[in-house]
């Protein structure tokens, strides 16, 4: 048997509604196909998020958290059904390019 490794990645392409939870963090709820999963966000990273929604026509953000296992299922709360809790993720945002912009950048290459 060999040791794979099991991750977990959230794609947005909307700014969620937020509640400001203690010392300024954000709180939000994503629906993926049915299971609820409520993020907690630093105010850095919430600030990632506006900005790519203000400056970008289009955006995607990509959630995951890379904690080792043990922490990540202490991170899960109790297991309610169809809702999950990802605390601090790491998110990295990127501006999406339509493919009209694409297929003529490369032409012009």
């Amino acid at each position: 048997m060999i040791v794979g490794k099991l991750e977990r990645t959230i794609k947005i392409n909307e700014l969620p509604q937020s509640n400001t939870v203690e010392n300024g963090w954000q709180q939000f709820e994503i629906d993926c196909d049915g299971r609820i999963v409520s993020v907690t966000v630093q105010p850095e990273i919430w600030k990632k998020l506006t900005d790519a929604a203000c400056h970008y026509p289009q955006w995607v953000a990509v959630m995951f958290n890379n904690k080792p296992r043990s922490v990540y299922v202490g991170k899960l709360d109790q297991q309610v059904e169809h809702r999950l809790v990802l605390e601090e993720p790491n998110i990295q945002v990127f501006e999406r390019k339509s493919k009209a912009e694409t297929t003529a950048t490369a032409g012009a290459a």
